[in-house]
């Protein structure tokens, strides 16, 4: 059975390096979204660790509260700088699986990448493996 990952607030913290405190905030202000249920029994989605990874990158790269509200909410279509990787960052990665076996990793904000583009750059490295595995068949 397939059950839905939760996270206590306590292990949100741990997860993301912020304080309850400042979980708290971003719920307040919108930039997070509210957890399931109600207080005690409230709890965190693996989406929730993204958006507060998102959220910490983004403050860490010097944007505003603000800034990070209008990109959340798509109001901005610019990107936010990207900063160096250094050693101990914590960056959110999409995987795409071309096929069994072959992903590309891929981190949206460093490649400047839309979802759609992103979708898009999935489609074609797809066709182009589809393409290798046609001439590979052919060829024995």
């Amino acid at each position: 059975m397939n059950e839905e990952v939760r996270h206590s607030i306590d292990d949100l913290c741990r997860l993301t390096g912020l304080t309850r405190r400042t979980v708290r905030f971003y719920v307040q202000k919108g930039l997070l979204d509210r957890p399931e249920g109600e207080k005690r029994g409230a709890w965190y989605t693996p989406h929730h660790v993204e958006q507060l990874l998102l959220i910490r990158k983004w403050t860490g790269a010097g944007l505003s509260l603000e800034a990070i509200g209008e990109l959340l909410a798509g109001k901005n279509s610019n990107l936010p700088p990207v900063k160096p990787l250094l050693p101990g960052t914590v960056e959110v990665r999409s995987h795409l699986v071309v096929a069994d076996g072959i992903e590309v990793v891929v981190s949206p904000e460093r490649a400047h990448m839309s979802p759609e583009a992103l979708r898009e750059f999935l489609r074609r490295v797809g066709e182009m493996y589809r393409v290798i595995q046609e001439e590979n068949n052919d060829g024995q």
